[in-house]
């Protein structure tokens, strides 16, 4: 018999509880029944979110709010700043490139959190850029940007709003989109919100709905003001995925549950422990200087292939963890730690490293990484 474990951020490993309520039997979502289900999740993405106003539901990957995010809040003729420091960082160029819109790239180096001078500098040089668009955390390198002080330059500009995907953000670590200013906050279902894949999620600001009411770029999906007249009514303007969002409710409890604060020291610590533990087998550390606590991205030592290494995991022992994209294929192995994950998961998935990095001869005291680990659990 073999159990499959899931250590990639995204999708993330599923609550059996959640399952079992996805489970049950369809309902039809013009009905009572659907729209009270709906009226809770509202409630519950606004604690998450960390605001007042709507957050509004897609049936879609998170990449579909992420194009809602460009085609509702600017016009034809608008510039973007757009920060690219990986795959998903170069997302944003590509959606402003589909819809004719021209963008000014921050290119950062991979592993690196961009410096929020640079932005800075950008919009005093250029003042036609009417938004700015970048990661919370960028995914495929397992970089965290320092939101809040772009925030603290965007919110003195009435004209320009500031766009962040935080897909794999939301739910690991603080970001308060009021407070800290954020004008549009980007997720997804299939990351800390411990669902499949199938739901994005945006929340806009004041700021960023006055740009919507100007915006003239197509759209029809993904039309912001019209999906938030049906929200208000508990409704959605398409046919939703139900189940989802029957699960999404029992997610948005559990969260409640545990409460934000909770939510954040757990993921700072499994985040923390874990590159602890690849350290002390002798590995570094991908993004070294700003780690997100969503995924620890790994350095794979030269002359071992980290494509052959993930496949590994999945051969002995079940494990998926996720390989490098684009000019990091090959170059590390990035372990998740967001969403439904516990200290006893990081003790599989380091032991599990460990004897594969024995088996191909990498040189290490055996144990050491499952030590450091547990030290890190055991502090305080």
């Amino acid at each position: 018999m073999e159990k499959k474990y899931l250590f990639s951020p995204g999708p993330t490993m599923l609550p059996p509880e959640v399952q079992l309520k996805m489970a049950e039997p369809i309902m039809h979502h013009r009905e009572p029944e659907f729209e009270k289900i709906f009226a809770e999740i509202r409630d519950g993405l606004k604690y998450l979110f960390q605001t007042k106003n709507e957050v509004l539901v897609f049936t879609s990957s998170g990449t579909g709010a992420m194009e809602g995010a460009v085609s509702n809040i600017l016009s034809k003729g608008d510039k973007a700043l757009v920060i690219r420091g990986g795959k998903f960082g170069e997302r944003w160029g590509e959606i402003c490139q589909a819809y004719g819109i021209e963008f000014i790239p921050i290119d950062v180096e991979w592993g690196r959190a961009v410096d929020p001078k640079l932005v800075q500098k950008a919009l005093e040089s250029d003042p036609s850029i009417r938004a700015v668009y970048t990661q919370a955390s960028e995914t495929s390198t397992g970089v965290r940007h320092p939101i809040r002080e772009i925030a603290e330059i965007t919110k003195k500009y009435e004209d320009k709003v500031f766009v962040v995907d935080a897909i794999t953000g939301i739910g690991v670590f603080n970001i308060p989109m009021d407070e800290w200013g954020i004008d549009v906050l980007v997720s997804g279902s299939q990351k800390a919100l411990m669902l499949p894949p199938g739901l994005s999620f945006v929340a806009l600001s004041e700021k960023a709905w006055r740009l919507v009411d100007q915006s003239n770029l197509p759209k029809y999906y993904f039309d912001f003001k019209k999906e938030l007249k049906s929200t208000k009514k508990n409704q959605s303007s398409f046919t939703p995925a139900i189940s989802l969002f029957v699960g999404l409710r029992e997610t948005l409890h559990m969260i409640r549950k545990e409460g934000l604060e909770e939510l954040f020291r757990r993921h700072e610590k499994l985040a923390r422990a874990t590159r602890e533990a690849v350290k002390a087998l002798g590995l570094e550390l991908y993004a070294p200087d700003s780690p997100s606590n969503a995924v620890t991205a790994v350095k794979i030592p030269e002359g071992i292939d980290g494509e052959r290494l993930k496949g590994l995991f999945f051969e002995r022992f079940g494990i998926t963890v996720a390989g490098g994209q684009d000019r990091a294929k090959g170059k590390i192995i990035r372990i998740a730690h967001l969403g439904y994950y516990e200290k006893l998961d990081m003790v599989m998935v380091i032991s599990a490293l460990e004897m594969l990095l024995k088996e191909i001869g990498h040189r290490f005291e055996l144990g050491s990484g499952v030590r450091r680990l547990e030290e890190v659990f055991m502090e305080g």
